[in-house]
């Protein structure tokens, strides 16, 4: 029996894969048994009426009426399963609250319709390919619901990676750690962690499960003969996100645009969004069956590419780019909370239309087998310079924006930096100049870097 407390932190914990919110019942009450019936089919959950859509308790009044409405439409849900209604007060309001298990008989069907949950979302499903789909997966448990009896989660629990999913997600300081892994529905039924949980807030993930890491690799030119630079970043999904964002943000060229005494403006030859959006989408929804792939992102004179293992699921094919389905929907669910993830299926418009804003072309995206983006770099041609035929090389770019972030660094620092010579530095800085990229204003010790904004 859910108590006023539970209900509490239910609410503070905001709606996700496993609670649903609505403020009243609705007028067509097979709403609320179609969310129980994709609760069942997914991994379980609550349904709480009289709660709003920020998180407020409001309270509602079910009559008897209403509370058998609600019961004969559950009850068409076939097989047969067990969702009784309850009642609890809660600081003098009435909340009603439905449990629904994970059904131990998948699938379960309402008016002849499949219902699945997805992030904090469910989906009808309508075509056979879906349903097709469905099946097949019914027989393969979700990678991320999985329990790991043998893992203590409270010894290996991240706490700085934790205190910023309770920041992101807007979760009180009053609640426990213990409470929040429970109200995420992180444990199955016998108090043991799911891999889910393990994923996103242990330390080390990837010493459990060792394809669980992101590998960046730069190469000079545009084919995998020469690697410059190669990094593998693992911990709990969250840094993985944060450590792969950070190194495409060395590894890109910036420019800078001043407007009046405001802040300079940071425009990046391909906009940061899509990739946020791209690794994202592939720690969601990568194979994590699949032990001989890891995430890559590669970098090459002329692209990115970022790829996951698995492609795309059979019942999203068709409606690619507008419908979502996620072999880990547990995972999704907490990037979700952390506001990552604004809605479903809304990543891959938004790549789009970030590419477009920025006169880049559309990504491209290979689904088959492993699901991969590709991000078309633009070319370092200097504009405004008159010099448009001139380009900068790796290295002359780098000296740029050491100069943009720092407008007094010295010879030394780009030379320590960069691991130059004296000589080499000289021959870079005279070519800059010339190209009217940098000039320097003042004396050689107390002088500083002017930078063109258009580099």
């Amino acid at each position: 029996m859910v108590s006023a407390e539970d209900i509490k932190t239910l609410v503070a914990s905001g709606e996700g894969y496993h609670a649903e919110f609505k403020v009243a019942v609705p007028s067509k009450v097979r709403e609320l048994a179609s969310e129980v019936c994709a609760f069942a089919n997914a991994d379980g959950g609550v349904v709480l009426i009289g709660v709003n859509d920020q998180n407020i308790i409001t309270g509602t009044s079910i009559d008897n009426s209403k509370r058998s409405a609600i019961q004969n439409s559950i009850s068409e849900i076939t097989p047969t399963l067990y969702c009784p209604l309850s009642i609890v007060e809660v600081d003098g309001k009435m909340v009603g609250i439905i449990e629904v298990p994970s059904g131990p008989n998948k699938p379960y069907v309402l008016s002849g319709a499949i219902y699945l949950r997805e992030g904090a979302n469910s989906q009808k499903l309508t075509t056979s390919e879906e349903m097709r789909d469905f099946f097949q997966q019914s027989d393969r448990i979700y990678f991320d619901s999985i329990p790991d009896p043998k893992f203590d989660i409270y010894s290996e629990l991240d706490p700085d990676n934790f205190h910023d999913f309770r920041r992101e997600a807007q979760l009180s300081n009053t609640i426990s750690n213990q409470q929040i892994l429970e109200n995420l529905q992180l444990f199955d039924k016998n108090g043991i962690i799911k891999r889910g949980g393990i994923l996103f807030f242990a330390k080390k993930p990837e010493e459990q499960f060792f394809q669980a890491i992101v590998r960046c690799v730069l190469f000079k030119g545009t084919t995998k003969v020469h690697i410059i630079d190669d990094k593998t970043f693992g911990g709990t999904l969250y840094r993985q996100y944060q450590q792969a964002i950070a190194w495409i943000e060395s590894k890109l060229q910036v420019s800078y645009l001043i407007e009046g005494s405001g802040p300079r403006i940071e425009i990046w030859e391909i906009p940061l969004t899509v990739f946020k959006e791209a690794i994202i989408n592939a720690l969601s929804h990568r194979d994590y069956y699949e032990q001989g792939a890891v995430i890559t992102i590669e970098m090459f004179d002329d692209r990115v590419e970022v790829s996951n293992p698995g492609g795309l699921l059979l019942g999203v094919v068709k409606d690619f780019g507008h419908k979502s389905m996620s072999r880990n929907p547990l995972v999704f669910s907490l990037f979700t909370r952390m506001h990552l993830v604004e809605r479903i299926a809304s990543g891959i418009p938004r790549m789009r239309e970030a590419m477009k804003e920025a006169n880049l072309p559309e990504p491209v995206f290979h689904t088959d087998g492993m699901f991969t983006v590709i991000f078309e770099r633009p070319q370092k041609d200097i504009k405004g310079t008159g010099q448009s035929s001139k380009t900068l090389s790796e290295r002359q770019t780098r000296i740029v924006q050491m100069m943009n972030k720092n407008d007094k660094v010295t010879y030394e620092e780009i030379i320590a930096e960069l691991h130059l010579s004296p000589t080499t530095l000289n021959k870079d800085i005279q070519f800059l100049k010339e190209l009217g990229v940098i000039e320097r204003v003042g004396s050689a010790r107390n002088g500083k870097w002017r930078v063109s904004l258009e580099v």
